[in-house]
């Protein structure tokens, strides 16, 4: 009976899991939000939101590299910490600026959810199911 409670018939293996986050993860940001972005970067790129105050051609450029270039390298394991720490910058913005520590906004519980993934991605690392650990192991 504690065998069933406990799931113990499962196996145990954080890199499995690692592979599954980052690929979820990656694929429903990129998905979403990155394929989005490079579809409308023309129509939106005068009027993207500007939290930073660096231009919103710039503001839209860096959240389209977070999107979907980064999310892909997350999907693939492929400079996972590096990647997931720039999603993790622009989601702080997000965070911070847009839905203002908030949880009330349009969608800010996706903001939050995506920020623990990748975060938890940063910390983690790629796992042993990444391009990450075949290049070490050369």
């Amino acid at each position: 009976m504690k065998r069933i409670i406990n799931l113990e018939f499962i196996p145990i293996n954080a890199d499995t899991a690692l592979l599954l986050l980052r690929v979820w993860l990656g694929l429903c940001l990129f998905v979403k939000h990155g394929i989005e972005k490079f579809a409308n970067f023309g129509q939106w790129h005068e009027h993207f939101p500007d939290p930073l105050h660096l231009g919103s051609t710039v503001s839209l450029t860096l959240s389209l590299i977070a999107d979907s270039i980064c999310s892909l390298l997350v999907i693939f394991g492929a400079g996972t910490r590096i990647a997931s720490f720039f999603i993790v910058l622009n989601l702080l913005v997000v965070f911070t600026f847009m839905h203002k520590f908030s949880f009330a906004g349009d969608h800010a519980e996706l903001v939050y959810l995506f920020l623990g993934g990748f975060l938890t991605i940063f910390i983690a690392g790629a796992g042993k199911y990444s391009i990450d650990r075949k290049l070490l192991s050369l």
